[in-house]
């Protein structure tokens, strides 16, 4: 891909985004929603590989049927209610439709198949743009309807997402794979949306920050596999420990920043009177923490076994990159802050 190209797809993404994320018509937010989707395709498909034009073609069909049936649903409520307006969704058709079309956006149970097929035909920097940038969009509308969707779909989506991602991260061996079945911190988000929207826009914060320092710091070190993880130790070992602690954040451990989220989030659902369901969404992040620590496993702590004519592969020679130290150290050290954190909310 010439620069040119990449350059028109990035300002595309970034023009998208911002008419989505500002608007308060439903046709403007369906234009945003529709330019993000066809600035991602190019930088997706840009490898020219079999697989990474297969992962194109499907986000596509989703991402089109997801942004149609939004389209249906507010023209629908349109129709009913004369009103255009984001925040004013009031049809009871319209809020269900509305809420299956961002889950298929966003890629929560039942609607999730197509993101580890996308994230692994994908280059690893396009796939950080389709784990954070991609759903901040979808987070967004979500955040202004909260008051008008279903709570008992969302709620089930929510813990499926929960159970289904960390119980399918389990069986990986592709690296990206097993960080696409991160869609338990999107159940996360969700179960959360009806009672504190702030703390959804804060989880995802969160979200995003640490698993931009995961895909940076293995596009450091080019491991697309647990095998290949195993030996990237000897490349960077600096920036693997540091990975480490990015890993053991993201799955929730205390005293990291991961932690954070899931603490505000426990706590406001008890006080909502949910405890059986805070209670259920703690004991299913179980599992993602088994694959999180399988991971910081492989790439710190373990040893490969090497036959004797195996070439290691020794440090590189370049300077560890300013943005990963920096995106290391909020990933692993923001819990103290919590307290200025929660004033904003």
């Amino acid at each position: 891909m010439t620069p040119h190209a990449k350059l028109i797809s990035l300002l595309s993404l970034l023009l998208g985004t911002t008419i989505t994320i500002s608007s308060n018509h439903w046709v403007m937010a369906w234009t945003g929603l529709e330019i993000n989707t066809l600035a991602i395709i190019p930088l997706i498909s840009k490898s020219h590989h079999p697989r990474a034009i297969e992962a194109a073609i499907k986000y596509f069909l989703v991402q089109a049927a997801a942004s149609a049936m939004i389209l249906f649903s507010s023209t629908i409520n349109a129709w009913q209610t004369g009103q255009w307006d984001i925040t004013q969704l009031t049809n009871p058709t319209s809020s269900t439709l509305l809420t299956t079309a961002i889950a298929m956006k966003l890629g929560l149970v039942p609607f999730h198949f197509w993101f580890p097929e996308v994230l692994q035909g994908s280059p690893m920097t396009t796939a950080l743009v389709l784990s954070t940038v991609m759903k901040f969009p979808p987070i967004t509308i979500l955040f202004l309807t909260s008051n008008s969707l279903n709570p008992n779909l969302l709620i089930l989506m929510a813990i499926s997402s929960a159970a289904l991602g960390g119980w399918m991260g389990l069986n990986q061996t592709q690296v990206r794979k097993i960080l696409a079945f991160s869609i338990s911190h999107l159940g996360w988000m969700t179960i959360i949306i009806l009672y504190n929207p702030k703390l959804t826009l804060l989880t995802f914060y969160l979200y995003a920050l640490m698993t931009a320092t995961v895909f940076l710091s293995l596009n450091t070190t080019k491991s697309l596999k647990l095998s290949t993880m195993m030996t990237s130790w000897t490349k960077s070992p600096s920036l693997n420990a540091t990975l480490m602690l990015t890993l053991l954040s993201l799955a929730g451990l205390p005293p990291l920043t991961g932690f954070l989220p899931k603490w505000l989030i426990i706590q406001e659902l008890t006080k909502q009177e949910m405890a059986p369901a805070a209670t259920i969404i703690t004991m299913l992040s179980l599992l993602g923490l088994f694959f999180y620590l399988r991971l910081a496993y492989y790439s710190t702590i373990t040893l490969p076994p090497n036959p004797t004519n195996h070439m290691k592969q020794w440090h590189i020679n370049k300077t560890t990159s300013p943005t990963i130290a920096a995106l290391t150290s909020l990933s692993a050290l923001l819990l103290p802050l919590s307290p200025m954190l929660l004033t904003s909310i």
